[in-house]
């Protein structure tokens, strides 16, 4: 996607991001513009290892989830390493922690929310009409106006300063399930009649 030269945003994804994605929308380049600004605000750059953890407060079954992708490309944080982790609130907000910096939440305004929900873009989604089918106009013109709009007419920006977080320690340890033959780490071994058992052959069910 080609990318507007009137936008106001200095903090607007790569064309790849997009890609990575899978479709064209507002909410994956916002959740990149407010990891930008959090990252700014905390002094930090793009994390390549694991030393930066994002906590979005989104949920599932609503499309906003979308900023988190947009969160890992900017940020570095991701679920493949276990540096972001979704608490499930179900609300357009993210807290950003780095264990040397501090932390900051970031949420979208409502009134911006409201504004954003008034463009054809959403007409087609409340219809059940997915991203990439919805005509190419109605998908560039949403997303150039997120462009055009002022950090602070979209974001609300909060230093956390009593926030913590301790990661669990990562260890290489793990057996082999005596039903099954497959390797599980240990953190996931359950025993069973005296022999270690991975979760599945366990019968044990996550409540």
């Amino acid at each position: 996607m080609s990318t507007s030269q009137t936008a106001r945003t200095n903090h607007i994804p790569p064309d790849w991001a997009f890609e990575f994605h899978g479709h064209q929308c507002p909410f994956m380049p916002l959740g990149y513009r407010m990891a930008k600004l959090a990252m700014a605000r905390l002094g930090v750059e793009h994390e390549p290892d694991h030393g930066f953890y994002v906590f979005p407060e989104l949920g599932e079954a609503h499309p906003q989830t979308c900023l988190m992708d947009g969160i890992q490309v900017a940020t570095g944080a991701t679920y493949g390493k276990l540096t972001i982790a979704k608490t499930f609130y179900g609300k357009l907000a993210a807290t950003f922690y780095h264990p040397k910096k501090g932390a900051v939440r970031v949420s979208i305004r409502p009134d911006f929310v409201d504004a954003l929900g008034k463009f054809e873009f959403f007409a087609h989604r409340k219809k059940g009409v997915e991203p990439s089918q919805i005509p190419l106009p109605a998908r560039q013109e949403v997303i150039q106006w997120t462009y055009a709009q002022p950090d602070e007419a979209i974001f609300k920006v909060e230093d956390k300063p009593d926030f913590t977080y301790t990661p669990l320690k990562g260890s290489f340890n793990k057996t082999k399930c005596s039903v099954c033959g497959e390797y599980v780490f240990e953190r996931y071994a359950r025993m069973k009649d005296g022999q270690p058992v991975c979760i599945p052959c366990s019968g044990y069910e996550r409540k």
